[in-house]
């Protein structure tokens, strides 16, 4: 009973330090509220996630009635399934906030916290990814094709390892069951990685916007930023409801409404929407090996930012690192239009000049931050 105590004590104590004592930078806004929102999406995800997978059946034949049977039949299944797709739209939104704020106000300063964020980036896509190969619509099945057919483009062991990942000779029932193991378990590692990053982020402090030391000015976490992190999560809550329950499939693909049918190619194939911008990177590149490359660099080029030594505090205070910065989301927003768009002129060219100013920007980004422009 004695040690029972001790553990809780210690674990509350532990939680105490973590939730309630942490020093924090009193000058932090609501642009540091995404990692709170990202840790509820994370949660949506995984326990809308669980009751899903009680009803799915990963199987070629079935998969796609078993979810048309969930939305149907199961005492509202249309409500997870609908929370669980658009709560993957919210995630990436935040996602792509955080990040962006990141290189706002130069939070890759802080070494191991963003090398472990940009981590997480890469295994919240895989596991979207796999995610959207489960309803075994048309898109999700020429989607999986195409994306998977990517890795032939690696050197001498392409071909096994495209065969490896289907389970055979093409994207068949063996390639869905191993994509629903896949995405059922990347969650509990992103979780894991979201421990790590915590735990980097306590070591260190938030960054803070005036681009001082965090010990400066700073303040406990609670209660002024659980106040601040309750009231964003009630706000975007209340908007997910909304688009839920009025517009569920308002950022889906109608194509998905159709049964895979490997016989019938889609008009024009394209992922999801949060992944438009690298499918947009990947098909300006002529070469099948280099537009993979570009594809895996455009995510890659964030670890760029841990070199990164600014001769200023900070930088959103450079009148030129802001203009670089909104001239990058420009062109993101626009690679993510054109992701959409068809693979014929003027398209095609708009998104290999629109590739070239992404990383051209990165390394002007790196340029100035390293000269202290």
């Amino acid at each position: 009973m004695a040690s029972g105590a001790r553990s809780a004590n210690v674990l509350l104590s532990g939680l105490s330090a973590f939730l309630v004592d942490l020093p924090s930078p009193a000058s932090i806004s609501y642009m540091w509220n995404f990692g709170s929102l990202l840790a509820m999406c994370l949660g949506i995800q995984i326990l809308t996630g669980l009751f899903l997978a009680l009803h799915y059946s990963a199987h070629v034949d079935l998969a796609f009635y078993s979810l048309i049977h969930l939305s149907r039949d199961v005492n509202y299944g249309w409500l997870l399934h609908f929370f669980h797709a658009n709560g993957a739209s919210l995630f990436f939104i935040c996602l792509y906030f955080h990040v962006g704020r990141g290189l706002y106000y130069g939070s890759f300063k802080l070494f191991h916290v963003w090398a472990s964020g940009v981590m997480i980036l890469l295994l919240v896509m895989l596991t979207a990814f796999l995610g959207y190969v489960l309803p075994w619509g048309q898109m999700s099945f020429w989607g999986a094709t195409v994306i998977t057919n990517l890795l032939s483009a690696v050197p001498y062991w392409g071909v096994s390892l495209v065969e490896w990942v289907w389970g055979g000779f093409s994207v068949g029932n063996p390639t869905l069951v191993r994509f629903f193991s896949f995405h059922f378990l990347f969650p509990f590692l992103v979780v894991a990685m979201v421990v790590v990053h915590l735990l980097f982020l306590h070591e260190t402090g938030s960054s803070m916007p005036l681009g001082l030391d965090s010990d400066v000015l700073s303040v406990e976490f609670h209660p002024y930023f659980t106040l601040k992190d309750i009231l964003g999560i009630f706000i975007v809550l209340w908007g997910v409801i909304f688009v839920v329950l009025i517009y569920p499939n308002i950022l889906g693909d109608c194509e998905n409404f159709i049964m895979a049918n490997p016989l019938v190619t889609p008009e024009h194939i394209q992922p999801e929407w949060y992944f438009l911008f690298a499918y947009a990177i990947l098909r300006s590149i002529p070469n099948k090996l280099g537009g993979v490359v570009a594809l895996v660099l455009s995510i890659l080029i964030l670890f760029v930012c841990i070199i990164f030594k600014g001769g200023f505090m900070n930088k959103s205070w450079s009148i030129c690192w802001r203009v670089l910065f909104w001239n990058l989301v420009v062109v993101f927003l626009l690679l993510t239009w054109i992701g959409a768009r068809p693979v014929e002129d003027p398209y095609v060219f708009i998104g290999q000049v629109l590739t070239f100013v992404y990383f051209f920007l990165f390394f002007i980004m790196w340029t100035v931050n390293r000269f202290g422009v």
